[in-house]
């Protein structure tokens, strides 16, 4: 799962569709908007009895999920807290989660957290309605970071052989969405400033995914530019709630809900990063900040004419002067962005998370989706290069 789809489609620059997530009822945004946002989705989706879904740090180290719980409370409306989703949503803890989820008799997640809460949680409801044979019962998700897991269909999750594993379906797109900035200032900064660099890989790789319609591409930019701008002004002021806000606005702006008739990875960086991450332990944050520079940079050889203009245009909504020549204008996008890791310090090798060179080969693979691809080899080498 999550490798690249090989099958060719035509620009969706002049034809296509648009379909949107309809279990979404609401985005509320905000800084301290939970305290109103919570209840309000509660009673538009129905939810009688929640389930949080959490990770243990988030839990044990602030008080963010307590917040989250004391407003349930005030409503009756909180049946337990389950906090022990690890990273990469391991499918012994989407189990347990489950097996929780009925003991309280809940009706509703609300998830608290980064991708492996919001993930776990589609997964907890995806197997819970394969159990019962009944409707898909809703989540509502409280991001604490930027991976904008929040706003997709699928939901990864780590299998019992440690390679990543999808569950896929419209109806696991959380029904309510609540982007308070208050709640992500406990978040490490490492983690949230590289969780940025992942909603920038998803604003990159959707403008050149097929089937993407133009409007969501023009969102796009505006998060690249939004990311760009923020992510330095986040890290030099943590406290800066103004930052975090724009910075959530614009993980949303790069992941815009999208309903695509097969779910799929985005694109190269996101495939390597399925690959390399729940294999070897990498956050996803820091997935694509080893692979989305390197991967833009091989774009340049590989991408339709169509497909380069989008990507190119990226230089235009970052205020930076062309170069004269698309391949080289994506080359150029590929150094600012690895500049953007570097001087976020985010920059990563695949040294330090102990990736053995002899499973390149079968990442890429993997990633590319057969032996016989005819990139297999470039990916290969852009693999290699990730070692220091």
């Amino acid at each position: 799962m999550s490798a690249l789809d090989p099958t060719k489609h035509a620009s969706s620059n002049l034809q296509g569709s648009y379909a949107w997530t309809d279990t979404l009822k609401g985005v509320y945004y905000g800084p301290g908007s939970v305290k109103t946002a919570l209840p309000k989705l509660l009673g538009i989706v129905g939810g009688k009895k929640a389930l949080v879904v959490t990770g243990r740090s988030l839990h044990d180290k602030t008080d963010v999920v307590k917040r989250v719980e004391n407003v349930l409370k005030e409503h009756n409306a909180f049946g337990g807290t389950f906090y022990q989703i690890g990273q990469h949503s391991p499918i012994a803890d989407i189990r347990n989660g489950l097996q929780q989820f009925k003991d309280v008799g809940a009706d509703i997640i609300v998830s608290v957290g980064g991708g492996s809460p919001i993930d776990a949680s589609k997964a907890i409801l995806y197997f819970h309605q394969q159990e019962t044979g009944g409707p898909f019962l809703r989540q509502i998700a409280i991001p604490t970071t930027l991976s904008a897991a929040e706003y997709t269909i699928g939901a990864g999750y780590t299998n019992e052989e440690g390679f990543k594993a999808v569950v896929s379906s419209s109806e696991l797109a959380p029904a309510g969405i609540i982007l308070d900035a208050e709640l992500t200032l406990a978040t490490p900064e490492r983690l949230w400033l590289s969780t940025g660099l992942r909603a920038l890989d998803h604003a990159v790789e959707n403008l050149y995914r097929p089937l993407v319609p133009p409007p969501l591409k023009y969102l796009c930019y505006a998060a690249i530019a939004d990311l760009f701008k923020y992510l330095p002004e986040s890290k030099a002021n943590p406290q800066s709630i103004e930052a975090r806000q724009k910075l959530q606005i614009a993980s949303w702006m790069s992941l815009w809900p999208l309903r695509l008739e097969k779910h799929t990875a985005l694109g190269l960086s996101h495939a390597l990063g399925h690959k390399l991450g729940a294999r070897y332990s990498i956050p996803h944050g820091i997935t694509s900040c080893l692979t989305l520079a390197p991967v833009v940079a091989l774009e340049a050889e590989l991408l339709s004419q169509d497909d380069k203009e989008w990507l190119a245009g990226a230089l235009f909504h970052l205020r930076k002067p062309s170069t004269g020549s698309l391949d080289n204008d994506i080359r150029q996008l590929s150094k600012d962005i690895q500049k953007l890791v570097d001087d976020l310090g985010l920059h990563s090798t695949l040294s330090e998370y102990k990736v053995p060179r002899g499973d390149l080969q079968q990442i890429a693979e993997l990633a590319v989706g057969s032996k016989d691809d005819p990139t297999l080899p470039k990916v290969v080498a852009l693999l290699e290069s990730l070692y220091v």
